[in-house]
């Protein structure tokens, strides 16, 4: 799948929906020299100023059906009553011409990737306990209470995954939490 004489080094962050993946990637990551940011596809509809090709490439499930299909994702997962994944091609080509890739997945995702590309580093991003994290995403406003239930039970579970990461960062506070993001991306580049 891939070239075994790939350059680039791929990324991972994932964590419960919440944890403040988004965003500690944008506050920490967005000048690294030569590390590109991969999106992903989904099937939810677009959150308030979310714009398609920026966030994610929002599909219909029809089409994520066909690219599963097609064999075109290097990991997908239905997450939340919707599909998320990242295509094969776009994390390849990036690899191969020597750049970095970050995804910001979930941790379905996760999991599969780190079966596939085995030098990949996984990057925990947790919240500094179960309340807080209910407390951001109800302050999000984005999620209905049933939806709302989903992503904690959800988080619940994927929270006992964490110790399969390389690394776990706990966001309690987002300036000392991108610091460390920051350093250790740059430390393994």
């Amino acid at each position: 799948m891939l070239n075994e004489n790939k350059k680039g080094k791929l990324f991972v962050i994932s964590g419960p929906s919440g944890a403040g993946k988004g965003t500690l990637r944008e506050k920490a990551l967005n000048d690294i020299k030569n590390l590109v940011y991969s999106i992903s596809c989904t099937t939810r509809k677009p959150r308030e100023g979310e714009v398609d090709g920026v966030q994610y490439r929002f599909i219909t499930h029809e089409k994520f059906k066909e690219d599963i299909e097609k064999n075109l994702f290097l990991e997908y997962a239905h997450v939340h009553s919707d599909f998320y994944g990242t295509l094969k091609a776009d994390v390849i080509r990036e690899l191969n011409v020597g750049n970095n890739v970050l995804l910001e997945i979930d941790v379905q995702g996760a999991l599969q990737v780190r079966k596939k590309i085995f030098d990949a580093v996984l990057i925990f991003i947790a919240p500094p306990s179960i309340e807080e994290l209910e407390k951001r995403l109800r302050n999000r406003h984005t999620e209905s209470e049933e939806a709302l239930k989903i992503r904690l039970n959800n988080a619940a579970k994927e929270l006992e995954l964490k110790d399969g990461y390389d690394f776990i960062i706990i966001n309690d506070d987002l300036e000392r939490a991108a610091a460390e993001l920051r350093k250790l991306i740059e430390s393994q580049i």
